[in-house]
């Protein structure tokens, strides 16, 4: 699996709170929509980083482990991901995703940044990222009922709005994949259940 990462973090050999309390302090530092790799070896960090990343509203894309050293991986949320209000107003939930999928009637486009895609994503979702949306609409078949997905919802809701006036048939999935419960499968291999 490539992940572009624009900056590292090690806090190997840091018992808790430490990993934590370095990873606040810099992912301060960065600019909304970099990616953070942190490299630890307390494995109670998996649990941690990830409740802190929810708690903040940042994004936990995942966590790799190799020869003892867990790499977790963070992106910066914008802000208008944390508190920009959805108006669009075609939505479909979860469940209406997930039946969908089982009668293969959707097409679903994924319009989270390639690292949150890498780690988790819908088997069948096509990854086209927000800031591509617009130059990429022609990808898209028209015919198609397009559901949009992102993280929470916000960045699927301005990219449904973008489809709808180029005459797509398109609806936002909300809450999005922080609380997908459905078949995943990441770049790294495998599909999980």
């Amino acid at each position: 699996m490539n992940i572009q990462v624009n900056h590292s973090l090690d806090a190997k050999g840091l018992a808790c709170p430490m990993p934590i309390i370095k990873t606040k302090k810099r992912i301060k530092e960065l600019v909304p929509g970099e990616v953070l790799e942190v490299l630890a070896t307390d494995q109670g960090s998996k649990a941690d980083i990830r409740a802190w990343a929810k708690s903040t509203g940042e994004h936990y894309l995942g966590t790799i482990e190799e020869n003892g050293v867990l790499k977790h991986y963070l992106r910066k949320a914008k802000q208008e991901e944390i508190s920009e209000p959805m108006t669009y107003e075609k939505i479909v939930s979860l469940e209406e995703l997930k039946a969908s999928l089982e009668r293969k009637s959707v097409t679903v486009i994924d319009v989270r940044e390639p690292a949150e895609y890498a780690f988790s994503h819908i088997p069948e979702a096509i990854s086209i990222p927000l800031g591509e949306i617009d130059h990429r609409a022609g990808e898209i078949n028209k015919e198609d009922k397009i559901y949009v997905i992102c993280r929470t919802g916000s960045r699927s809701d301005y990219a449904a709005k973008i489809l709808d006036a180029k005459g797509y048939n398109v609806f936002n999935v909300v809450p999005g994949m922080i609380d997908w419960d459905g078949p995943t499968q990441s770049l790294q291999g495998g599909k999980h259940e």
